[in-house]
């Protein structure tokens, strides 16, 4: 667990406004500019941003209250599970009941609130492995690749299960090779604010 982040949310949750919207995961929830992106563009909303690098689903599910529960959400944009399919010894089967975990908590504590399940991000192979931003990035760019597509299809599955909506705002990110355009990424896997520029353009729909 992130001790610093955690208690530096607990006191920011102390003032925060109820009811209003929250985007919550890892560094790449953490990264997105999204109030930035608002007051740029002169829109008016209220959304609270509770990503914390490096995490995994279990370390969210050690400070729920923290990144989701003390906020009251009305609506929850969540995109957690990069770092957890980045670990070699990760299994679809451990990946979805972690987060199933997640899901039945929120169900059962904000019955009324409103789930966007994300799409996980591309990453650039080529990128990681030239900027070597940590010593297992190139590992877990690779990693990323081999498992997106089945970790998006368990995610897919239990947003269905659970009433909630899957939704998929990569487009544009991609090069032909299928991989993250190497223009928006900084090490082949964190982005750019001009992907979350692009990534807003593609889910605004749905923030609004």
């Amino acid at each position: 667990m992130n001790v610093y982040a955690v208690t530096r949310y607990r006191y920011l949750n102390k003032n925060a406004v109820k009811g209003e919207t929250l985007f919550v995961g890892s560094s790449l929830m953490e990264h997105f500019p999204i109030n930035e992106i608002l007051m740029s563009r002169g829109l008016s909303k209220v959304i609270y941003n509770r990503g914390i690098s490096g995490y995994t689903i279990p370390e969210l599910l050690e400070s729920m209250d923290e990144q989701i529960f003390d906020l009251k959400p009305s609506v929850i944009f969540i995109n957690i599970g990069t770092n957890d399919i980045s670990r070699q010894e990760e299994t679809s089967e451990i990946f979805e009941a972690d987060y199933r975990k997640i899901l039945i908590q929120i169900k059962d504590r904000l019955p009324e609130t409103k789930v966007f399940m994300m799409a996980f991000y591309p990453v650039n192979q080529k990128v990681a492995d030239k900027e070597m931003a940590w010593s297992e990035a190139p590992l877990a760019a690779k990693l990323r690749l081999e498992r997106l597509d089945k970790a998006n299809a368990i995610v897919e599955k239990l947003a269905t299960e659970f009433g909630y909506r899957y939704i998929n705002v990569n487009e544009g990110l991609f090069g032909e090779n299928g991989q993250m355009l190497e223009k928006y990424t900084t090490d082949g896997i964190h982005m750019w604010p001009c992907a979350y520029e692009l990534i807003f353009d593609n889910m605004k729909k749905y923030i609004f």
